[in-house]
């Protein structure tokens, strides 16, 4: 994917797990890499990672809720590498509670970062992209999206967020396609991240799970990154609206 150097990327909730993985493939792949995330020191960490391996990388935390932080983020990067080509919507959290005891905090927070924190950063990068009349955002779902995708006792607020965003994101291809701004979503099924560690402390559900996965086994957080070079680059240049599943095969089981 040749077309990635000199790309300018960022990428939100890019201090650990998939969001750590894209962000070191996209340097490999010669892009510049805008790395953030809530934490400053474990996104300058990150940054050292890319710049040892001679990739070019700036950290900027952000809060994705906070609309001013957001603007800051897009703003800092251009600053620094002089245009934005690609967003990565990685931020998200699943933080599990049966749902005849959620709170309305609880609910409130997780639709905050992981689809207001979306809309939020596809829109100040979507004005930058405009400008250039080109552009690809990559927005990361979950194949506990609803519809085709799979429900999920306990994480009521997280399957609305994620199906939610696969909504935003079809509603984005078509309203940005006249500026050459290109909007899809990636579905990972079970992916080997932080966010599974609940999972991996309970053999039970973890086999349960691994039952329904044809390939017998979790994914790799390069197995996700891999896809969303190939939406970030212009090899999918035909692709936009799309939703891309990427489960092992959980969903055709």
């Amino acid at each position: 994917m040749q077309d990635l150097k000199g790309k300018v990327v960022i990428i939100t909730g890019a201090r650990r797990g998939m969001g750590k993985s894209h962000a070191l493939l996209f340097a490999k792949a010669g892009a510049k890499v805008a790395v953030s995330d809530v934490s400053q020191e474990d996104c300058e960490l990150v940054v050292k990672e890319i710049k040892e391996n001679n990739g070019e990388a700036i950290a900027v935390k952000c809060d994705v809720t906070n609309k001013a932080q957001v603007e800051e983020l897009v703003k800092k990067t251009i600053k620094e590498f002089g245009k934005v080509d690609v967003l990565v919507n990685n931020a998200g959290i699943a933080l599990p509670k049966p749902f005849l005891e959620m709170t309305e905090e609880e609910w409130d927070r997780t639709l905050d970062i992981n689809l207001k924190g979306c809309f939020l950063c596809a829109q100040a990068a979507a004005k930058e992209m405009a400008k250039q009349k080109s552009g690809s955002i990559i927005n990361i779902s979950s194949v506990e999206m609803g519809q085709a995708g799979v429900g999920g006792s306990g994480i009521a607020h997280y399957c609305a967020s994620k199906g939610g965003l696969v909504a935003m994101t079809e509603a984005l291809a078509v309203e940005l396609a006249p500026f050459n701004i290109r909007v899809n979503v990636i579905a990972p099924g079970l992916i080997e991240t932080p966010m599974i560690e609940m999972v991996k402390q309970n053999p039970e559900m973890e086999k349960a799970l691994l039952s329904r996965i044809p390939l017998g086994r979790a994914g790799k957080p390069e197995e996700v990154s891999n896809l969303v070079l190939f939406l970030a680059s212009s090899d999918s240049s035909y692709m936009t609206g799309s939703t891309v599943v990427v489960d092992g095969g959980w969903l055709a089981n």
